[in-house]
């Protein structure tokens, strides 16, 4: 059961003033990285299986963890232009050039994954999905932030 504390002042019963706690604001594409950082890095996870069992279940798979990664990558970075143009915010450059690099690495790789056969993936596919990795591990040390906040972290 919850009770309201009240305090009492003449004639009328008032609740007592209650600090109000502003949850932090997080910017729309730090929602979303992870998850394109999680589809691309479970492509290299089925690249690996995919090298091991020479299964073509898991070049299926990486096909499309790549392309769906690809897509969430999109929308990050059209939420991430939105939060520099309404949310004051300033570009992260090392970090939003990092991001931009691995995802033009996974547009190479997604198309050297479409084609046939093993060579699909081993060597070329296997190695941009490594290096499509390191990349984006890299961004995870700081935040998923591809911005930097002007306030405080504070809402307003």
């Amino acid at each position: 059961m919850t009770q309201i504390a009240m305090a009492y002042s003449s004639s009328t019963i008032e609740p007592e003033a209650v600090p109000v706690v502003a949850p932090r604001r997080h910017a729309i594409h730090q929602m979303l990285l992870p998850f394109s950082v999680a589809y691309l890095i479970g492509a290299f996870v089925t690249d690996l299986a995919y090298w091991r069992t020479a299964l073509v279940m898991w070049e299926r798979f990486s096909v499309w963890l790549i392309a769906a990664g690809l897509v969430i990558a999109a929308l990050a970075a059209i939420a991430s232009v939105i939060d520099l143009l309404i949310d004051r915010q300033r570009p992260a450059w090392f970090r939003a050039l990092t991001y931009v690099v691995a995802i033009v690495l996974s547009i190479v790789n997604v198309l050297v994954h479409s084609r046939d056969g093993y060579t699909a993936v081993v060597p070329t596919g296997l190695a941009l999905s490594g290096l499509v990795t390191i990349l984006l591990l890299s961004l995870a040390v700081g935040g998923w932030g591809l911005t930097y906040s002007d306030r405080a972290g504070a809402a307003e």
